[in-house]
């Protein structure tokens, strides 16, 4: 059953250095104020897991959190490249980062195939392409029935799952609605989640097209609302598209970025 905790509580508990870490969210509700208090506590040596690692990946890359990095696309959306991860990868700035690529149809079947206590997932992909010669978790298995040959993918278990949503009630159930990605199955595959969400309510009122994950599949709930900005939680906020266009500038010159991280993360954590 979910607990209600202060977000700097909840991570102190669950996010451990050389923790496999995912932190999902699709363009909507991305969890930023978690992964700005994973920098503020100083996870070390975390293996980042992300279908699409944006800014938020970036900025735990550039404080040095993350080993290695587990993902199937990578960039500033709408804006261009990610330079931190990119001085990470050319120049091992501010430690050398390893990297493990698949493709959307591939990270998404890996998280069903963990939410489903499965060793690996089967799908048609990776055909033609050089990702299964550059991981040990491509591979492929003959259909007992047809003797189709197939590509399989290793299931995808994080030590912990960090996911953003719009509502829970006191019970920890939680809601949300919308863009919702693979949150869903990114908890359910997880031995331990943490949502934090834009409001602790009394009761959940059904929304069309909401996802409900009960309070028996949530480790820790923490109520920071505007926590997805500068993405979005739909019915609370809007995209904030000027940071992500500021965010190429600060985020190519080191000093600029380190700069930003004082003031904007670890000094605003202090503020709070």
């Amino acid at each position: 059953m979910a607990t209600l905790v202060p977000l700097a509580q909840a991570v102190a508990e669950l996010v451990h250095d050389g923790d496999v870490v995912a932190l999902e969210g699709f363009t909507h509700l991305i969890p930023f104020a978690a992964g700005h208090e994973i920098i503020r506590q100083r996870r070390q040596e975390l293996t980042l897991v992300r279908m699409t690692p944006d800014v938020i990946y970036d900025q735990l890359i550039g404080a040095g959190c993350a080993r290695r990095l587990v993902f199937s696309w990578g960039g500033n959306p709408g804006v261009g490249s990610l330079h931190r991860f990119r001085d990470a990868v050319q120049h091992s700035w501010p430690r050398p980062l390893e990297l493990e690529e698949h493709s959307h149809a591939g990270m998404a079947n890996r998280y069903v195939a963990g939410a489903s206590g499965l060793p690996f997932a089967v799908l048609r992909g990776y055909t033609g392409t050089d990702l299964p010669r550059h991981t040990a978790n491509v591979s492929s298995v003959d259909c007992p029935f047809t003797g189709e040959t197939l590509t399989a993918v290793a299931a995808l278990r994080p030590d912990v799952t960090v996911v953003h949503a719009q509502r829970a009630d006191r019970a920890g159930n939680v809601q949300l609605w919308g863009i919702t990605g693979v949150q869903k199955e990114a908890v359910l595959a997880a031995h331990r989640s943490l949502v934090t969400v834009e409001e602790v309510v009394p009761e959940l009122t059904p929304v069309p097209g909401q996802v409900v994950l009960p309070g028996w599949a949530v480790t820790a709930v923490a109520e920071v609302p505007g926590g997805a900005h500068p993405s979005y939680a739909q019915g609370y906020s809007v995209r904030d598209n000027d940071f992500y266009r500021a965010w190429d500038a600060v985020s190519r010159d080191r000093d600029t970025f380190r700069a930003w991280l004082d003031r904007h993360v670890h000094r605003a954590g202090a503020a709070a």
